[in-house]
């Protein structure tokens, strides 16, 4: 294993993890998971009410590691070009061509805020570069860079001028982290850290920042984190957490009537790469239940459609997951 200029890669994941929490107060969960997606490579769908920091969250992450990092803000008059980049007529000395010019997806970090506000032939557009990792213009395919992440944001409550993402869309996304309101403890530290932050600007200090994260730290993890070990027991235990989702009439009558459609073999996949980023996380060679149990609810919440008589009895998708895991028998 290589290591990177500054320290192992644990070492440089840690200190990526402990950049992000000096800026987001009160979220470390939310941190870990992004961290996690980040891992294993996968593309997060970030969903929480106004002003609960999923673009500083995003933002912390990117400012604190070696990558190009760009945000787009999803608007209904959006077009895939302005998304993916497009063709652009070329005259100089005589001679003339077509050249592309990359969108601001062709990005490290990719922020798409409020996603669900933009037409369906641009979610379409981002998500297709998100699950091929390249993007067609004129013919030509034009490769994302080796680091590639979408992180998109949307508001839960907002209903005018937005598009849902259909099911099929939201599948793609390894997981869907939900921010909450913090404790008002933390939300007084919040005050003080933004007020710090305003007299810092107004003073024009600052002070030396640290060195940034490389990227090598985060290839390097991927490698540790495909060497952990996972037992035969461990997968029959996250492909029985999914197929309760598929059957559950054979376990509860009330999970058969709160769940309308059960998870797809995407679900297992998104389960072993996380649960193996997490343990990595937590220092361990091997993934226990308690890995699978801490991340089921984001590969899950966005995955499992409930019926309307869940929605009618006021049952949310993570107490659904709830009863999943408790039904589940463990290895």
């Amino acid at each position: 294993m290589n290591e990177t200029a500054r320290g192992s890669a644990r070492e440089q994941i840690a200190a990526l993890q402990a950049r992000m929490g000096e800026t987001i107060i009160g979220q470390r969960e939310v941190i870990e998971r992004l961290v996690i997606g980040l891992l294993a490579n996968g593309n997060l769908l970030i969903e929480g009410l106004p002003g609960l920091a999923k673009t500083r969250a995003v933002k912390a992450m990117a400012k604190n590691l070696e990558a190009d990092f760009s945000r787009i803000q999803f608007t209904p008059d959006l077009l895939p070009s302005d998304v993916t980049g497009t063709e652009v007529y070329h005259q100089a000395q005589g001679a003339a061509e077509f050249r592309f010019e990359p969108g601001p997806i062709f990005a490290n970090i990719v922020l798409a805020d409020e996603i669900n506000r933009a037409p369906a032939k641009v979610q379409a557009a981002l998500l297709e570069a998100m699950e091929e990792r390249q993007v067609t213009v004129s013919g030509t395919t034009h490769k994302m860079p080796p680091l590639f992440i979408v992180m998109a944001t949307q508001n839960p409550i907002e209903q005018e001028g937005t598009y849902p993402l259909p099911e099929a869309q939201m599948d793609r996304f390894l997981m869907k982290v939900e921010i909450v309101y913090p404790p008002v403890e933390d939300e007084v530290e919040v005050i003080r850290l933004v007020r710090g932050e305003e007299q810092q600007a107004q003073s024009g200090g600052g002070g030396e920042k640290p060195p940034v994260i490389p990227q090598q730290a985060v290839f390097d993890a991927r490698v540790e984190i495909g060497q952990i070990h996972v037992a035969e027991a461990m997968d029959r235990y996250m492909a029985d957490l999914v197929q309760t989702t598929r059957t559950p009439a054979a376990l509860s009558e009330d999970l058969a009537r709160w769940i309308e459609i059960g998870a797809s073999p995407r679900a297992s996949l998104a389960l072993d790469k996380c649960a193996r980023a997490h343990a990595w996380l937590e220092g361990r060679d091997y993934v226990d239940p308690a890995d699978v149990r801490a991340i089921v609810h984001d590969v899950f919440r966005h995955r499992v459609s409930l019926s309307y008589e869940a929605q009618g009895d006021g049952i949310g998708t993570d107490q659904v997951i709830d009863e999943i895991v408790k039904l589940t028998a463990l290895p």
